[in-house]
This record gives C-alpha cells, sequence and structure tokens, in this order.
C-alpha cells in the first residue's frame, strides 16, 4: 500500500487502478494458484469410481479430502514461519514440487489406504503454496489489498471450476488420469513460477526480521482473529460437505433416473458450472455486496442464505434435477463468502500478512478437514439428507459466532482507531 500525494485526485489513487493491471510476479502466482485449487475439485468427479474400483465405502473414499485438508490446514501455521527465513519464492516452489510428486504416486496407488496417505503429502505441499501465494499476491499486487484478494479468490473459482471438469475428463478414461493431470499441471506452475516471480528482492526473499514460531498461535488470542477463525471454520464444515458429499447423492439419483453413462464426466460439467459460479460472484459480486452493505453484514446475510440452502437439499437429496441445481447455485454464495471471509481476515488485524493469512487458512481448512469424516458416517448411519442438515447447523452457528463478535471484528468495516505510529506503518506497506 502506498500514501496518496497531495497533487493526487481520488480517482487517481492506487484503489481505483484496474484490477487486470498487475505486475508480472502477481500474474505468475495466480496462475499457480488456479493450478493448485484445481486440486482441490480434481478428485470430485472420481469419488465414486475410486469407491466402486478399489472397495471402498463412501466414507473411505471421502478421506480423500479429510487427510488432504488436516495436514494442509495443520501446516499452514507454520508457514510463515518458514517463509520468512527461506523467501517466499522458495516457499511457493518447494510446495509446488511436494504436489507434483505426492500427486504422481496417487496416480500408481493400488488401493484408497496409499491414495489417502498420499493425498496427505499433497496437502503438505498445498499448505505450503497456497498460504504463502495469498500474502504474496497481497503485498505485490497494485490496486489495495482489496483488488489483491479479489483477484486471489478469482484464482480460487476458476481453479475449482476447471478442476472437475478436468477430473471428469481424465477420470472417464482411468480414476489416475486426474492425479497425473495435477503432476503435469503443478509442474507448469513451478516453472510459471521459476521464470516470472523475481528472488532475491525484500519481499520475496528471507524477512528482516524472521517471524517467530509461535506467532500464527498468538495471533489466536487476538479476539477479532479468534471470532473470524472459528466463524471461518464452521462456514468451512459447511462448504466441504457440499464439495466432498454431493458426489455421492448426485450420481445416486442420476443412477434412479436410469441415467447410466451420467459417471465422471457428468459429475465433471455439475462441479464445473459450480465452480464458475464461484468465480463469478468471487469477483463481481463480492465487492458490490460489501460496498452495499459492509463485510460483516454481508458474512451474516450470506450465511444465513447458505444454511437455508443446505437445509433444502437435505429434503430433496433423491431429486436428480434438484439436487444439482442447488449445487450450482451453493456456488454464488461460496463465492460471496470466500472473497468476504479472506478480505476480514486480512483486514481484522494490524498482523504481518503471512501470519495473518497462515493462521486463518490453517484454521479454515482444519474445519474442512472434520466435514468429509462426519458426511461419511452420517449419511450411512442416518441418512443420504442428514449430511446437509449437520452443514446447515454449522453454518448457523457461524452466524451465531459473527454476532456475538460482533464488535470484536469493527476493523474488517474500516472502523479503526489508528495511532500516527500505526497510520503511517500502513501507509508504508511495513505488514506486506
Amino acid at each position: 500500500m502506498r500514501a496518496s500525494t497531495d497533487n493526487e485526485a481520488p480517482g487517481d489513487t492506487a484503489a481505483e487502478a484496474s484490477i487486470l493491471r498487475q505486475p508480472r510476479a502477481v500474474w505468475a502466482v495466480a496462475f499457480a494458484a488456479v493450478i493448485a485449487f484445481m486440486g482441490i475439485g480434481l478428485v470430485d468427479p472420481i469419488l465414486p469410481a475410486i469407491s466402486a474400483e478399489l472397495d471402498a465405502t463412501p466414507a473411505q473414499s471421502m478421506l480423500l479430502f479429510t487427510s488432504y485438508l488436516f495436514i494442509t490446514g495443520g501446516m499452514m501455521f507454520f508457514t510463515s514461519f518458514l517463509s520468512s527465513r527461506i523467501g517466499a519464492k522458495t516457499t511457493l516452489l518447494v510446495g509446488l514440487v511436494l504436489i507434483v510428486a505426492f500427486s504422481a504416486l496417487a496416480g500408481f496407488s493400488g488401493t484408497v489406504d496409499q491414495i489417502i496417505g498420499f493425498r496427505a503429502g499433497w496437502g503438505l505441499g498445498n499448505a505450503l503454496f497456497i498460504s504463502t501465494a495469498l500474502s504474496t499476491i497481497v503485498g505485490a499486487a497494485s490496486g489495495g489489498a482489496d483488488k489483491a484478494i479479489i483477484l486471489y479468490e478469482a484464482a480460487l473459482g476458476v481453479g475449482i471450476a476447471t478442476g472437475p471438469l478436468l477430473g471428469g475428463l481424465l477420470g472417464g478414461m482411468s480414476w489416475r488420469g486426474p492425479f497425473f493431470g495435477t503432476a503435469v499441471l503443478m509442474a507448469i506452475g513451478f516453472i510459471a513460477i521459476v521464470v516470472l516471480l523475481p528472488g532475491g528482492t525484500s519481499s520475496n526473499g528471507p524477512t528482516a526480521e524472521p517471524i517467530r514460531l509461535s506467532a500464527t498461535f498468538r495471533a489466536l488470542a487476538r479476539p477479532g482473529v479468534a471470532v473470524l477463525g472459528v466463524s471461518a471454520l464452521l462456514y468451512n464444515f459447511g462448504f466441504f460437505i457440499l464439495l466432498a458429499y454431493s458426489p455421492f447423492p448426485v450420481e445416486a439419483a442420476a443412477a434412479k433416473m436410469g441415467i447410466e453413462d451420467f459417471g465422471a464426466m457428468g459429475l465433471g460439467y455439475v462441479f464445473f458450472g459450480w465452480g464458475l459460479c464461484v468465480a463469478v460472484t468471487s469477483v463481481f459480486g463480492a465487492p458490490l455486496l460489501t460496498k452495499r452493505m459492509g463485510r460483516r453484514r454481508s458474512l451474516i446475510v450470506t450465511l444465513i442464505g447458505l444454511a437455508a440452502l443446505l437445509a433444502v437439499m437435505s429434503f430433496i437429496v433423491e431429486s436428480f434435477v434438484g439436487i444439482i441445481v442447488c449445487v450450482v447455485i451453493a456456488g454464488l454464495l461460496l463465492g460471496l463468502l470466500n472473497t468476504v471471509f479472506t478480505e476480514s481476515a486480512m483486514e481484522v488485524s494490524d498482523l504481518p500478512r503471512p501470519v495473518a493469512s497462515g493462521t486463518y487458512s490453517g484454521v479454515r481448512f482444519v474445519g474442512g478437514a472434520v466435514a468429509p469424516i462426519v458426511a461419511g458416517s452420517v449419511s450411512e448411519s442416518i441418512s443420504a439428507g442428514a449430511p446437509y442438515l449437520f452443514g446447515a447447523g454449522a453454518v448457523l452457528l457461524s452466524v451465531v459466532v459473527i454476532s456475538l463478535g460482533w464488535k470484536a471484528l469493527r476493523r474488517v468495516d474500516g472502523h479503526i482507531d489508528e495511532t500516527p505510529v500505526d497510520e503511517a506503518y500502513a501507509l508504508t506497506g511495513g505488514d506486506s
């Protein structure tokens, strides 16, 4: 962030800069982020195929998400410590190498347990990459943090949209195809980072003051960070109930309708529509909503809408058209929430951005890791629609947490009582 000069008109400030006018380093990281996020949804269309071909239950297949997300969430608490010592660029590259290696190994697996294990290693690489990518984009982008976060969430949306489509296309040939496809794409992302992201600069090399190992854990002692973290954890529980569990009821409904060739490609199209909606509202919907309502109210309203939608899904779980329509519509709400939550995480405190990013990302991914475990066991022991009710309940709890912590989140709507030192620090980009 930079200070405006006395001669600048309001329309000339960095805040008015186009989101598309970014340094090449930002585009390199954003491109690699698209590929990284493709890995999240890439396995969605092949979960039923893995379950059938490797003689695994749906609950076992969904552990592919759990192992991945638990390691991703846990390791994100340490990424700022590591990146402050070896530099952002090196951290990104190490993460990409790990993703390439473990996604390829998953493709060679012979049992579902092997895939679950390799997905955990994949999650380690993802933790190093995703958290560092967010802080790198925010620190290097022009036009202010808001535009940088929108760009990051757009990468998430595009990646999540194209991931299931590619997964369906490759999964139609073999369930191993998406894993090998990810390895190739992440290798391309590695090359893009090596070539386009400059090294040896202060923004990408080791920082002058390395971040302490305990920094992300101590950050949770701040009321605003804690409130936002817990609410994001609960929201992500609902998010991954929808993402990890929905392929099974959708395919079951297709079979009930007599659509025998629906398969991986059909699921790929469904989640492509879902991810496209995530991307659109991340970029275009969230800025309009927060400008009109502010971030806190935007979170409350959209979370209530998501809880209502998940509740509806629990009752129409056997309707082929109904469940698909709800999955796609959910993407609109999730795109809004992803952007507003991420913006809020970067604004809720004066923490250095790598610390804020690692703390927020770590907590929310743990919520996502729990969701597949609950969804699998609940669907088998209660009913096919029950996981959606659990997701709706978690999302409503997120609303309660935000409401109770309303004052602690004042900063996310710009209510900051800054000292002159704080203001100078912000204007000179000291926390980037």
